[in-house]
């Protein structure tokens, strides 16, 4: 028996984990809410290794690139081991990801043999950014060198703005379209 997979693929700051919430309190069975952020705080804070992050200028603006040392490539390859496990023991996931490269083809070859609703968690750039600020705990540019690497050559079921639409509208979007 294996569990369903909600996708959540999005940029940091559109609201994957506000939607997760909400969509596990609406879902009619138990979805486990599996954040990359969970996954990122294992690492150790007081030493090198795991993530850098660069702050260059993209259009005048600032846009932080995010470099992995083997540490952190890791981790993130042990994450997605980790969805699967969790999968094969039944249990329903929703994934929140911000998938920007090479982990799009692991993902799609270790989550082949399951039932996964792909949802596209979209948001235009100046509020993206606008949300960033306020939030204060996240790095100013992060969203600019996510925005256009993100969504690029993925395939959703399902794609939801949440500029326009509240986590919960979201949400309900979200298990009406994949009846869960």
């Amino acid at each position: 028996m294996s569990g369903r997979i909600i996708l959540l693929n999005g940029v940091g700051s559109a609201g994957k984990s506000s939607i997760a919430r909400e969509l596990q309190g609406i879902a009619d069975a138990v979805f486990l809410h599996v954040q990359m952020d969970a996954f990122l705080a294992m690492l150790p804070a007081n030493r090198e290794g795991g993530f850098t992050f660069e702050t260059t200028t993209q259009d005048g603006h600032p846009s932080v690139v995010i470099h992995s040392d083997a540490a952190g490539q890791r981790l993130m390859r042990g994450m997605r081991q980790a969805v699967v496990a969790m999968a094969n023991a039944g249990n329903n996931l929703i994934l929140d990801e911000v998938l920007t490269g090479s982990e799009r083809a692991d993902y799609a070859t270790l989550l082949a043999p399951f039932n996964v609703f792909r949802v596209g968690v979209l948001c235009p750039l100046d509020v993206l950014e606008t949300r960033e600020k306020a939030r204060g705990n996240r790095l100013i540019g992060l969203a600019r060198w996510q925005f256009d690497r993100v969504h690029r050559d993925m395939d959703y079921d399902l794609e939801i703005d949440t500029s326009t639409a509240s986590a919960l509208d979201c949400a309900w979007a979200i298990k009406r379209a994949a009846g869960i």
